[in-house]
């Protein structure tokens, strides 16, 4: 996949990088052919480290979303549905919510989708790298796992705008139950702490990391406790493990039953960090972690919910914070706030870890993207997308007012981003983990068949909110889709109009021109043909340096790779060297680090006073239109909101020669 321009050091051959896998060679070389390893492999994790730590980790940064649903799912599965809070109508929701973890969340992404790593990185551009690798052989299905991969990333933005909002607006909330006379403070406050949240973003979470797992260590078991209280009191809730209790409801309240599912799918929303974030813990502390004691805790407080509103039906305008004693609603609000602020934190950090692989993938244009830690790979920062996201979930938290109206607005994302994770890891599990055809259709049908209903009843909330996800996602599949096509169709013309390398390389040898002292660093998008700023250098100043690099950064389609299989060189006529320089999707290009550390001229050459050589291309509209007008206006934008090629690949600014050309899109 393209990560930047033509003669800028992004690699790419007119179809996307994850596409090009080359008949094994390169998976071998990087330690992910299918035939020798098992696409479930174990993650690799410090071997150092406890596992009752990375327990405690998970818990601070994979659960705080799915850990704060309690805070609404049950008041908005009766609150705005019609449905009579009666005996049965509760143990028909409970039935629902139970077998919606256990299916969605358990079996599926905890069971099956934990399975899919790409060398131990998880995520949906994870999971439609793997499905691509899988169909690579396949065009019908190639293009659209693209596709695919696009749209999912792009509901991903759009979960990351709605879940800081609603876990924020329905923490403080619990302030107007303590005391009705702070209701009109309830949206400045949450507005207030999202900006303070998205204002420290900058500064990392290495040290308010630390205090993630802890907290909710005590918000779970808080969740247990108030829930465990109320079970006690009224053992029959249990009754509602029976999935029978939750087909009634559909036979007695039928369309009712149906709407009410889209309050439920509420229940499972954060499931996909499970896969997201596999890469900094591993699988199996996510699984010990959610069977041992996120699941039964989250399980105890719904039960117990159901039966204080059995007990107590005037408890539904805040069934969570009613399970706590008068005393204790003041320090819960602080908990659950402290707690939505974890959650928020992991999807805003998400949303900068998206940006980078969807940034090294060639789905979007080069931004600016910050590591916070020096020891910590996963923790970046990504200035641009941290602005724009903040003014957008500040403006959903004032703009629809409370965690109610936010509700209607939350599911189509979260379940079309489920819906897109079963397509894909159909894919890999017919492709790359070769399952039989009769346990493959089983298990999808019931994966399907759940991801539907859920989608089905929140495609109904469309016209009550459900329509900003939509927008939203639509937007971003819009520019990256553009950027995408738009790179293809430049690359393709920029590569036709120049010579090949090697051709040059032995024109040169045969005719020399004259050549200067020192070395030069020419980007190019691709290592077959002469990049356009050495074909400027020769036609205007006549000279050639003494050694040339012609140097290509590729990203692979595995999320790291190790210095060892960093860099190929090859040497060429005319003491030219052509370098290819290959990164994970996670990494950060670092072309002057990587030539050093290669020692591509020798070891007693100093490449700390090479010069580098860019082009950088204006684009203009073309006449003949390869894209419709107005996306072609659309990628020209995004082209000129790029970061510069010296930054994104960490070139020394003081040695970087930039050549302009012109060119038609």
């Amino acid at each position: 996949m393209q990560a930047g321009d033509h003669d800028s050091g992004a690699s790419g051959d007119g179809q996307p990088e994850m596409r090009r896998v080359r008949r094994g060679r390169r998976l071998r070389r990087a330690g992910d052919d299918p035939a020798t390893r098992r696409v479930g492999a174990a993650p690799s994790v410090h071997p150092a480290t406890p596992m009752s730590r990375l327990i405690v980790g998970t818990l601070g940064v994979v659960y705080g979303d799915i850990g704060t649903s309690p805070l609404y799912t049950l008041r908005e599965a009766f609150g705005g549905h019609a449905l009579p809070l009666e005996y049965a109508a509760v143990l028909g929701v409970l039935s629902l919510v139970f077998w919606a973890l256990v299916i969605v969340v358990t079996l599926k992404y905890v069971v099956v989708i934990l399975r899919a790593d790409n060398r131990g990185e998880g995520g949906v551009l994870a999971l439609a790298t793997l499905a691509q690798r899988g169909v690579s052989s396949n065009r019908h299905l190639s293009a659209p796992t693209v596709m695919l991969a696009m749209l999912g990333a792009a509901l991903f933005y759009g979960d990351g705008v709605i879940t800081p909002a609603i876990s924020v607006l329905s923490a403080v909330e619990g302030l107007q139950v303590a005391t009705p006379l702070l209701a009109p403070y309830v949206v400045p406050v949450a507005a207030a702490i999202l900006a303070v949240l998205f204002l420290l973003q900058r500064r990392g979470t290495a040290q308010v990391g630390r205090l993630f797992g802890p907290i909710m260590v005590l918000w779970f078991l808080t969740l247990a406790v108030l829930g465990l209280i109320e079970v006690v009191r009224h053992p029959g809730i249990l009754r509602a493990l029976n999935p029978l209790y939750g087909l009634a409801l559909f036979a007695t309240h039928g369309g009712t039953a149906f709407l009410a599912l889209g309050a439920v799918v509420l229940a499972v929303t954060g499931a996909e960090a499970l896969y997201a974030d596999m890469g900094h813990f591993g699988r199996r502390p996510i699984r010990a972690a959610w069977l041992g004691f996120v699941l039964p805790s989250l399980l105890l407080n719904y039960f117990g919910q159901g039966a204080l509103l059995i007990r107590d039906p005037a408890a539904l305008d805040h069934p969570f914070y009613h399970l706590a004693p008068a005393w204790a609603l003041y320090p819960l609000v602080l908990l659950a706030t402290a707690a939505a602020i974890i959650a928020s934190q992991a999807v805003i950090s998400g949303a900068f870890s998206m940006t980078r692989q969807a940034v090294q993938l060639g789905f979007l244009p080069r931004l600016e993207v910050r590591h916070t830690s020096e020891v910590e790979i996963g923790q970046v920062y990504a200035p641009k997308i941290n602005w724009l996201q903040m003014a957008m979930v500040v403006a959903v938290a004032v703009g629809f007012g409370s965690s109610s109206a936010l509700a209607a607005a939350y599911g189509i994302a979260v379940t079309g981003a489920m819906l897109i994770d079963t397509v894909l890891v159909t894919l890999v599990a017919a492709t790359l983990w070769h399952w039989r055809r009769p346990m493959l259709a089983a298990v999808i049908a019931l994966f399907l068949a759940v991801d539907l209903a859920f989608f089905g009843a929140n495609v109904l909330k469309i016209p009550s909110g459900g329509w900003f996800p939509i927008l939203l996602a639509a937007v971003v599949f819009c520019l990256m889709s553009t950027w995408h096509e738009g790179r293809r169709i430049l690359f393709e013309k920029l590569i036709r109009a120049a010579p090949p390398l090697d051709e040059l390389a032995r024109q040169l040898a045969a005719r020399p021109p004259h050549r200067v002292p020192g070395i030069a660093v020419f980007l190019s998008g691709s290592g077959k043909v002469a990049p356009r700023a050495l074909l400027h250098n020769l036609k205007h100043n006549k000279v050639l340096h003494e050694r040339v690099i012609v140097a290509t950064v590729v990203t692979e389609d595995v999320p790291r790779l190790a210095d060892g299989e960093r860099v190929e060189v090859e040497p060429l006529a005319a003491d030219f060297r052509r370098v290819r320089i290959r990164y994970g999707f996670m990494e950060r290009p670092d072309v002057p680090a990587a030539l050093e550390r290669a020692q591509v001229l020798g070891p007693n050459t100093d490449l700390r006073t090479a010069s580098y050589y860019l082009s950088r291309e204006t684009l203009i509209p073309s006449a003949r239109r390869d894209l419709s007008a107005w996306r072609e206006q659309i990628f020209i934008f995004l082209s000129g909101v790029a970061l510069s090629p010296s930054d994104f690949f960490c070139l020394p600014p003081d040695r970087v020669v930039e050549v302009g050309t012109q060119v038609e899109i």
